[in-house]
């Protein structure tokens, strides 16, 4: 695979040491929203931990069966993760799993980087319409720590 392939998936293995540091986080501040109307640290948590698991048990079977990723309305999907949030999971154990998924999805990127880097549609289109760039569950991936960075700084801000 090539080296930025390898770098964007240690990236995006490096934010769980980042998250682990979350377990030692007053319970009032991991259920607390970060701004009025916006989802709880726990939600946040558990919200990227659903979109891990999506790409381990929805995207790659799909691309090694030769199909399309098909992302689902994003909305209704971050719902899901943040009722999973408020089920009553403790905090370590969500953190738990965020961690195992994560571990879990960069091990796959590792060990199968044809899957990795196969040039696939997302939701029907090819390139990426910002920057043109073919889409790839690695390019997936590239984008998702733009969207973990987006998270972490607004964890940052309510801590």
């Amino acid at each position: 695979m090539i080296s930025l392939g390898k770098e964007t998936i240690h990236r995006y293995k490096e934010f769980i040491e980042w998250a682990e540091t979350l377990s030692d986080l007053d319970d009032n501040i991991w259920l607390t929203p970060i701004a009025e109307g916006k989802a709880t640290v726990a939600e946040i948590i558990s919200h990227l931990k659903n979109w891990d698991y999506y790409l381990i048990n929805t995207i790659i079977p799909a691309i090694k069966n030769g199909e399309g990723m098909v992302f689902p309305d994003f909305d209704s999907f971050n719902q899901k993760a943040y009722e999973y949030a408020r089920s009553g999971i403790s905090k370590n154990s969500l953190l738990d799993e965020f961690k195992q998924t994560r571990i879990q999805l960069v091990e796959i990127m590792l060990t199968e980087p044809d899957v990795a880097t196969k040039n696939v549609a997302a939701n029907g289109v090819e390139n990426c319409p910002h920057t043109g760039t073919p889409y790839s569950l690695l390019y997936i991936i590239y984008e998702f720590i733009e969207h973990d960075i987006h998270h972490k700084n607004q964890i940052l801000s309510v801590i």
